[in-house]
């Protein structure tokens, strides 16, 4: 059974899905891929893990870095949660770019190249915004591309954990928003 929460954050509501293991969804209300691996059966309930992950968002929220992790549950494809694993080692007010993650992948994989587009698709389908951090991956020169839950709250996300914007660009219209 999967169960919901609502969080009300500073960028807008937040719906937290779980299961038994733990965290399965945290999505921006009216983000790319909203509640995506949501069954239409779920419940909304308090749970112990919905307590857990809203003090970690009142933390990060405040501008701080939580010296904790609330339990999660990564579904997806094997490669995806591959990528996932590897967006919970970015250090907190650090980027990173895409052909770095592609690299570390393959490096991981043992495989000589690894796509960044794909890393990249499967950083786009990170369930867990936020406390899984796709939001401090940017593309190759700084460049401030692709976020779920929109730009402007990736800008607030580096913004609130201390990131310079000053080296980050934001792309003009047309390129991958």
């Amino acid at each position: 059974m999967q169960y919901t929460s609502t969080y009300k954050s500073p960028l807008g509501n937040i719906l937290l899905a779980a299961d038994e293991t733990g965290l399965i969804g945290l999505w921006f209300y009216g983000q790319k891929y909203f509640a995506r691996n949501l069954d239409p059966e779920h419940e909304e309930k308090d749970l112990p893990v919905f307590e857990t992950a809203g003090k970690w968002l009142d933390i990060y929220f405040c501008g701080h870095k939580p010296d904790f992790m609330p339990p999660v549950h990564l579904l997806g494809t094997p490669f995806q949660i591959s990528v996932w694993k590897l967006l919970q080692r970015i250090p907190y007010a650090k980027t990173i770019t895409y052909g770095e993650l592609a690299k570390e992948i393959a490096r991981e994989k043992g495989l000589a190249h690894m796509s960044a587009q794909a890393v990249g698709d499967a950083v786009g389908h990170n369930p867990i915004s936020v406390i899984v951090p796709c939001h401090r991956v940017v593309g190759s020169g700084g460049s401030l591309t692709g976020y779920a839950g929109g730009l402007d709250k990736k800008k607030c996300l580096l913004s609130l954990e201390g990131v310079d914007m000053g080296k980050l660009i934001l792309p003009s219209k047309g390129t991958a928003l």
